[in-house]
């Protein structure tokens, strides 16, 4: 499933999802049809965008969760019959026995073509998910991408992983919050507004790669989301954002092409020198 070259039309969403999985699904549906409407071949949708995310980092509620679907939920049907020829990521809680997982499907009309389940858990989430355990790498009609979800991209070894695995494009879904300890009175002077950024154009720089960045806006519980979705090029530098408010960051560009670019002289991926790392 190799695009053809030349330059495709990317778009990460930013737009607040709840538990309601009928409200959730005609967001999705509106959001997939913005996106064709601006000519996107990939879509990416928040963390939780199916039955929202957890109201409290800290002490999550056990009889408050979102609800645990299984991978062949007939849900995914649904979406995977609005994305049609357009490659979708969208992130939901997976049931897999009695365990949980904050995870994310990549699929389009012809079904599912990656998976992904959050590897690392932050704050007090354990005790509404278990931890995933791999990164991995799947080909797709606009390219070969990998997922992480929020927290796995303040680690740098995730996404070097995934580019290693021969990932072209990174899709992070989020539900990232503000600050829950040292609120700023604007969003955007907040300490996790600037981290969520960081990371996004670190992760795209330092592996030369494409990063494509949603999250979810508005409050659930005392979270507020940052939104700030985003299209980050292989320099790190931002191509196409949203800042906080709801609505779609889509930028075009030759995927293939640009990481050529970037990795015309320096070419980071081969000149590592894991010998020499720590674990």
């Amino acid at each position: 499933m190799t695009r053809p070259p030349g330059p495709t039309r990317i778009a990460a969403a930013a737009a607040h999802f709840g538990r309601n999985l009928d409200h959730d699904l005609g967001r999705i549906g509106r959001l997939i049809d913005g996106a064709r409407a601006e000519g996107a071949a990939l879509l990416v949708l928040p963390d939780a965008a199916i039955g929202g995310y957890l109201a409290d980092l800290r002490r999550p509620d056990p009889d408050a969760l979102p609800p645990a679907l299984k991978p062949d939920d007939p849900i995914f049907e649904q979406v995977a019959a609005m994305a049609g020829d357009m490659v979708v990521c969208v992130g939901f809680c997976e049931a897999d026995g009695d365990d949980r997982y904050n995870a994310a499907v990549c699929l389009t009309g012809d079904g599912v073509l990656g998976r992904h389940r959050k590897v690392h858990l932050p704050a007090a989430e354990h005790i509404a998910y278990r931890a995933g355990n791999a990164f991995a790498a799947f080909d797709t009609p606009v390219g070969r991408v990998g997922m992480l979800i929020d927290y796995d991209k303040t680690f740098p070894e995730s996404a070097r992983t995934l580019a290693l695995d021969g990932a072209q494009i990174v899709a992070c879904l989020s539900a990232w919050p503000a600050s829950i300890t040292n609120a700023a009175p604007k969003l955007s002077q907040d300490r996790q507004s600037r981290l969520f950024d960081l990371y996004d154009c670190a992760r795209a720089a330092e592996n030369q790669i494409v990063v494509v960045s949603s999250n979810q806006t508005g409050a659930a519980g005392g979270l507020r989301f940052l939104g700030q979705a985003k299209v980050v090029g292989p320099a790190g530098n931002i191509l196409a954002r949203t800042w906080a408010k709801a609505g779609l960051a889509v930028a075009e560009l030759d995927v293939a092409g640009e990481i050529a670019n970037a990795r015309r002289v320096l070419r980071h991926l081969d000149e590592r020198r894991p010998e020499v790392y720590r674990r």
